[in-house]
Parts: C-alpha cells; structure tokens; sequence
C-alpha cells in the first residue's frame, strides 16, 4: 500500500489513489501496525456503523479518562454523538428534532448575515492568509446566533469551541483541558442565559420542558450540553468544508465562474465536495462484545476505523467516484455518519459553508491562487486546508 495508512493519508496531498486501493483490495481488515480494524468500502462502513456489536466510546471509557471530573467531560457525558444506551437514546430525537425542525431559508439567512459581517469586519476582501480564521468563526457565530446568545458575547466563541474540540481529542494535554474546561464552563453559562429567554426557534425548541427518557429524567443541564455541543461538533467539519470547496472551485475555473455569478449553485457544490474531498475523513468505534461484523470475528474492546471518505469514493454506491459531479444523481455520502449515530447537523454544515464561500466570492478572494494548499492542519480525522498567502 505504499508509504501511507490510513491515519496518515487523512493529510495527505492526495489519499484517494491509496483510499481506492484499500476499497478493492481490504475493504474490511486488521491492521496491526497500527493495532486495530480498518472498514473503507461502504458495504463495510454500513455494517460496522449499524452493528448492535459496536459502540462510540470505548465500553470501559465512555468519557476521556483526562477529562472526567471536568466541566468539558460533563458535557461530553450528556452528548448523544459521543454515548449510546437507552438514556441517550431517548434524548437524541429531541436533539436532532431541534436541528431537523430549523427553517431552511431562516438558516440561509442568519448564515449568509454572519458570514457578511466576519468579511466586513476583516476590513478588506479576505486573502489566503485569513481563511482559516474565516473558516473556523463562520460556524460558531452562526450557531450562536441561531442559540440567541447577545451579539456582544459572541467574538470570543470560536476561540471557545476550539478549546472545548482540544480538550475532547485523544492526547490532549493538561493545559489544553484546563482551557477546555473553562471555555465549557463559559458556554454553558452562556446557553443557559440563552433559554431563559429564547427568543430564537432553536433555544425555544432546546429550551422546552424536557420528558422523561427510558433510562431516567431528561433534565435542562442535558439540552444546554448538546447545544454547546454544536459548537464543537460543527468546528473542525465547516472549515474543513469550507476549504475544500475553495479547493473545488480553484482546479475548476468554469464552475467557479459559475458559482460566482450563481451563488444557488454552491448548495450543489457543498453536496459533492463533501463526499469527494470530505471534511471528516474517519471516525471510530468500540467492540462492545464478541461478534462477527462484516465476515470477521471480533472481540470486546477492539477498536475500528471506520474510514467514511474511503466509502465516499466507493465505485459500488458512486459511479466513477473520482468525478466531482455537483448534479450527482442518487449521491450517496458517508461524511457525516451512516445510521443510528449519523450527524443530524449535515445540513447546518453545507448550509454554512455555502454562505461563507459565497461572501468569500463576493469580497474578491483570487480563487485561483487557491489551487494548492500550503497544507493540512495536523489531524488524525479531520481534513482541513491551510492557505498560504499568495506570491
């Protein structure tokens, strides 16, 4: 398979020859270097995610040993993306009701003022340089605006879901869960105020009594962690959507010239950039108990990556995967999950990112200086281009 695995290639210039590879020829395997099993096809990514076998969390650890104790570890507690089991079951359709129930043109539009108002504040039409900063606020001030928090709290807040994202990742350090903690702390306090108020259709579907759940009482402190948990969840997967559909439109000039004299073409855009150069290349999951998934026989505490943009490029569901089609008919993408722990925030996400590139265009960014990356920010599962300024 060459020099890289599939930890590596979540980095690299170009994976998807190696993401193809490993789709013909191990679509399920065990890879014992790095000390678990591998699914890349999307038959394979189907199974292992609609397993009664697997779980999100480790079973032994279903919350970060570092961060237990801490504020940033009660709100990962509480959130239904990161647990399973009757009580989170039970939250989870109020959760993802509250983003399903969000008015499509109210969410165009609150993302479309946000993205205007960062671009505006920048002073000048957004360079290379300025499109990570860009790319990682647009999300958080849009989910804070939908939230209802004051506009006068809202600055610091993509500074805030970057630390509460440092503070949930494997190996964080001791001052990045302090910070982590303290920023969780600072959302909350900022959410609750929120849902006394609700003046926002968000916060008042958030903020509603809760029912009682099969595993106990749903209370307020529950609905306040999910919704700072939209902060951190829509973080990494919005810039790197961003970046990629600047990437998209840069080795296209035909469709970027398109897209800037039509903006309703970058929905279309968003959709295919997703599954052909996704965001959030894997996830994982946790063996709960014996079992065989996939024609493999596998053990309790036996961990899987589940490499969703391997899928994505699967000939089987996507013919000719390696076109970037925006008219894509019967597209089938595994970026944002499959099944029961599928994001219920896709939507929110494309609809993001397509404001943020449209008001990009707007402001004048040379796409085309945008061909190449300098880079991709260090990750281990999320795909996110560092521009460099142009020369």
């Amino acid at each position: 398979m060459g020099a890289l695995d599939p930890i590596g290639a979540v980095t690299a210039p170009d994976p998807y020859p190696y993401y193809a590879q490993l789709v013909a020829e191990q679509p399920f395997y065990r890879d014992e270097a790095l000390g678990m099993w591998v699914a890349s096809s999307a038959a394979a990514v189907e199974a292992v995610l609609t397993s009664p076998s697997v779980r999100v969390p480790p079973p032994s650890e279903p919350v970060p040993n570092a961060i237990v104790g801490t504020a940033a570890g009660d709100i990962f507690a509480r959130l239904v993306r990161m647990n399973d089991g009757p009580y989170h079951v039970a939250l989870k359709p109020i959760v993802s009701g509250a983003c399903d129930a969000l008015d499509s043109a109210t969410l165009s539009a609150v993302s479309d003022n946000c993205a205007a108002k960062l671009v505006e504040d920048a002073g000048s039409p957004a360079g290379a340089a300025s499109i990570s900063a860009f790319a990682f606020a647009l999300p958080a001030v849009v989910i804070a605006t939908l939230i209802g928090l004051p506009p006068e709290t809202i600055a610091p807040l993509p500074q805030r879901a970057r630390a509460l994202v440092r503070a949930f990742a494997p190996g964080a350090q001791p001052d990045d869960i302090a910070d982590g903690a303290a920023s969780a702390t600072m959302l909350c306090n900022a959410v609750s105020d929120a849902f006394r108020v609700a003046q926002t259709p968000l916060a008042a579907m958030l903020a509603r009594e809760p029912d009682a759940g099969a595993s106990g009482t749903i209370t307020r402190a529950d609905m306040v962690a999910n919704a700072v948990g939209f902060f951190s969840q829509a973080y990494d997967a919005t810039a790197g959507l961003i970046g990629a559909m600047l990437l998209a439109l840069a080795s296209r000039p035909e469709l970027c010239g398109r897209a800037r004299a039509d903006h309703a073409l970058l929905a279309a855009v968003a959709a295919e950039t997703a599954r052909h150069d996704a965001p959030v290349q894997n996830t994982r999951r946790f063996v709960a108990q014996d079992g065989t998934i996939f024609g493999q026989d596998l053990r309790e505490g036996e961990m899987i990556l589940v490499v969703l943009a391997a899928a994505n490029r699967d000939p089987s569901v996507n013919p000719d995967p390696d076109r970037f089609d925006p008219m894509r008919e019967n597209r089938r993408t595994y970026t944002f999950g499959f099944g029961p722990h599928a994001c219920p925030g896709m939507q929110l996400a494309a609809t993001i990112a397509r404001a943020g590139v449209a008001r990009l265009l707007d402001a004048g960014l040379d796409v085309a200086s945008l061909r190449s990356p300098a880079a991709y920010m260090p990750s281990v599962n999320a795909r996110i281009p560092v521009f460099a300024a142009p020369r």
